[in-house]
């Protein structure tokens, strides 16, 4: 399978992260377990998941997901040296302590992450998203401190804009600190109007890795939810309620292009909508997350349909 550079990194990953936010949630350890030997099994190597996943769901507490990874790793031996894991700090797991980019929190996270995950260095790092209460001095020393003890390989940035990201990349140059090497925004056939412009922009021009997170648009560009039973379907799905904002004209017209170009090369819609983020500029790789084995078949599909430059075009016309 193919694999790209991450950035300036010096990782290399697959066309395709998985995504371990239902770790936890939406499947248990043995499904997870199941999810994860089959996306090794087909050629994939890259695993993004978080502190706070899945802090969400009643009775959990955070670090759900990066135990289950931790606990895979244990079962397998030798798993660890086939992929490549990242791992998120500032989002709030519950308490005033335990939320933000302080150099305080992000040093006790790092370690709590690390035993959750039964390893000594993870590869990629993110700031999960912008703490307005914290220096980007103060974040990018920590992270320096941890880069030097060998807790961290790199770092990147979630859920930062354009300005936030700008700034944070201008105070590494001036104060010679790390600067963030990865990108991970939210990106998807309908979901472009935060990432497109000045941010994707600024992402190409200085050479960023980018991973896009809700890369199916949390299922709708799977195409299972349609407008003659929609509000059916999404009593069905724990993740219904994200699905709603998606059930407009410009929904159904995405769905219909997608159709569209499955049809002409007998694909899944989630397939194609995979692999218009693979073949975008500005994109290393989409994250997509999994509860069966079939959804990793889907994805090795996907990881390999070349889409035509007229599939992109009528794709693009009907998502712009």
């Amino acid at each position: 399978m193919e694999h790209r550079v991450l950035g300036s990194t010096g990782l290399t990953i697959a066309p395709i992260v998985l995504g371990g936010n239902v770790f936890g949630w939406t499947i248990d350890e043995k499904a997870s377990f199941d999810v994860l030997d089959a996306f090794i099994d087909h050629g994939f190597n890259a695993i993004d998941t978080a502190d706070v996943y899945s802090a969400w769901v009643p009775g959990n507490v955070g670090g759900e997901s990066e135990t289950i990874i931790g606990n895979w790793f244990k079962a397998r031996p030798g798993a660890r040296d086939k992929v490549t894991i990242f791992t998120k700090v500032g989002m709030s797991l519950g308490k005033p302590s335990q939320t933000g980019l302080s150099e305080k929190w992000i040093v006790d996270a790092v370690e709590q992450s690390l035993i959750r995950l039964g390893i000594e260095t993870i590869d990629l790092y993110f700031s999960h998203q912008f703490d307005p209460e914290t220096p980007h001095q103060e974040t990018l020393g920590a992270f320096e401190k941890l880069l030097k003890a060998g807790k961290i390989r790199a770092i990147g940035a979630s859920n930062f804009d354009a300005d936030q990201l700008g700034e944070a990349l201008e105070v590494s140059r001036r104060d010679g600190l790390p600067a963030y090497q990865v990108l991970q925004p939210e990106y998807n056939l309908y979901d472009r109007a935060s990432y497109d412009g000045p941010l994707r922009d600024l992402a190409i021009r200085q050479g960023l890795g980018v991973v896009t997170y809700y890369s199916l648009a949390s299922g709708f560009l799977s195409g299972k939810y349609r407008a003659d039973r929609a509000q059916a379907d999404l009593g069905q799905s724990k993740r219904g309620d994200g699905i709603v904002k998606y059930l407009n004209p410009r929904g159904w017209a995405i769905l219909d292009a997608l159709d569209t170009v499955s049809a002409r090369h007998s694909a899944q819609p989630a397939e194609v909508a995979l692999a218009w983020l693979i073949a975008r500029q500005g994109v290393t790789a989409p994250i997509a997350s999994a509860t069966r084995v079939g959804h990793v078949e889907s994805f090795a599909r996907a990881a390999q349909l070349p889409l035509a430059t007229h599939d992109i075009a009528l794709l693009d016309a009907a998502s712009a």
